[in-house]
């Protein structure tokens, strides 16, 4: 049944294939390297596991939680670490990878509890760069899409919960 709320914004097989060539740019750059891959949950699940999936280079994998939107579709700008990581970064090649780049409060708050633990190298991947939204400046090394505005869900990415499972990323704009 389709939901009148969603637009369809980026497909699966688009999504895939910029999730391809984001693998085979870091696979070239941490060439020789075992990077590890940390995860912003719960909203890039989907996209850590297809973008690790797609690389040809070993990595470890972590996770980090964080909140700050709560069930709103506005970011409070108040940035929560609900679970940490369990790996020691510490001298390590680091990857941060998020799903959206919003106004940039939540990635560069977790940049900032990152780099406090002394890895190596500190990069950043993020699948939308939400440019027109950006409210602090932030560094992102790579990006799969860039959009001006819009609230998106689908692909790990949810509306109080909702919509996670969907494929595909849509904008949500339910009925006033």
């Amino acid at each position: 049944m389709r939901d009148p709320a969603l637009t369809l914004l980026y497909s699966r097989e688009a999504i895939a294939a910029r999730v391809r060539a984001l693998a085979q740019m870091l696979s070239q750059d941490f060439a020789g390297r075992e990077p590890i891959v940390i995860g912003v949950l719960k909203g890039a699940f989907m996209f850590v596991a297809d973008l690790v999936r797609a690389l040809t280079i070993p990595v470890q994998i972590d996770f980090l939680q964080v909140a700050s939107y709560g069930s709103g579709r506005i970011s409070s700008g108040t940035v929560q670490v609900l679970t940490d990581l369990r790996c020691d970064i510490r001298g390590q090649d680091v990857i941060l990878v998020d799903t959206v780049l919003d106004t940039g409060f939540t990635l560069r708050a977790v940049l900032e509890v990152l780099a406090k633990r002394q890895p190596r190298a500190l990069s950043t991947c993020v699948l939308l760069d939400k440019r027109g939204r950006r409210q602090v400046a932030v560094q992102v090394d790579y990006v799969g899409f860039t959009l001006t505005d819009g609230f998106v869900v689908g692909y790990g990415l949810d509306h109080a919960e909702a919509y996670r499972h969907l494929d595909s990323i849509y904008l949500f704009s339910p009925a006033a």
